[in-house]
């Protein structure tokens, strides 16, 4: 039920993926079962793939976060964290009320111990054809040292087992490659990183290199990188606007990579863009079952015991 083009695109981005998975996977659908088994009816599709938890309450785009989360017990959201919650589900994605995904992310399930803030992620195309990541992208706007080395962390295992990029290295965004370089943040962070045995550090990485393969993860502050999510963004728009195409431009469209996980949290929560297509609901949900194989959320346990 959830995003500006709901039911529609995410009951046909759930069918685009159910051809993709295999019979072992199953999509719940949570929201009104009647409008999406309509949907799946004009689409000539077999409804009896999927598993329906039927609800009519929805928490709009509109919606304080945490008020609809508080007040709407039978919303779409609240159920798909309920069940997250109770190990019915491996995966709660959904393009609806972001502010209420991360309530849900903090409140709900919480977060793992000792992870002091869970972050989201942004993948980075690179030039050379892979991906880097990116983190944070907006949830924490303001960070202290120690929470920028506990991303540094989070990336790395993000990196290495959902993209299989073998001992990532790990990069902090700063406006200049000398250690000494950068703001008190930048600097005591280095500080913390250099020498560090939880990740492979590479030191400094200005905003010039961060498609290129220097490093494989970057960290920064909620703030600065969503301020450089959206950027990219509006770029990769502005030449679709002037007509330019270009195959590895055409890797900056979001719809290629459908969502970003909440990690840190003791579960897999994915948030997608709430204009999101039926083929950004499509990725979404095979970056779920991605998740859901690479074991992330106990492997960050692991990590952080």
């Amino acid at each position: 039920m959830g995003g500006d083009f709901a039911p529609e695109a995410a009951v046909l981005g759930a069918i685009q993926a159910r051809r993709e998975f295999s019979e072992e996977h199953q999509i719940t659908l949570i929201g009104d079962s009647d409008v999406a088994k309509e949907i799946i009816k004009r689409e000539a599709y077999d409804a009896s793939l999927f598993e329906f938890i039927h609800t009519t309450e929805v928490i709009e785009m509109a919606d304080h976060a945490t008020k609809a989360m508080r007040k709407k017990q039978n919303s779409s959201i609240s159920i798909g964290f309920k069940l997250l919650g109770e190990k019915k589900l491996d995966v709660f994605a959904s393009a609806g009320n972001s502010g209420a995904m991360l309530i849900g992310s903090m409140f709900s399930i919480r977060p793992i111990g000792g992870v002091i803030r869970p972050c989201i992620t942004s993948v980075l195309p690179k030039e050379s054809g892979g991906v880097g990541v990116i983190l944070d992208v907006g949830i924490n706007a303001d960070c202290k040292p120690d929470v920028l080395y506990q991303f540094a962390i989070l990336g790395s295992l993000y990196a290495e087992f959902v993209f299989n990029i073998k001992n990532p290295k790990v990069g902090l965004l700063n406006i200049g490659e000398e250690k000494e370089k950068g703001n008190l943040l930048t600097q005591a962070s280095h500080q913390l990183m250099a020498g560090s045995e939880d990740f492979n550090f590479i030191g400094n990485v200005e905003g010039r290199e961060i498609f290129e393969d220097k490093a494989d993860v970057i960290v920064c502050d909620g703030f600065t990188g969503n301020v450089i999510l959206k950027e990219a963004e509006a770029f990769y728009t502005l030449l679709r606007k002037r007509g330019l195409m270009d195959e590895y431009f055409d890797r900056f469209n979001y719809e290629i990579y459908g969502g970003t996980p909440v990690l840190g949290v003791n579960g897999n929560v994915l948030i997608g863009h709430g204009i999101s297509s039926p083929k950004a609901i499509k990725n979404m949900l095979l970056l779920g079952l991605d998740l859901a194989e690479a074991d992330l959320p106990n492997k960050i346990k692991k990590a952080f015991k």
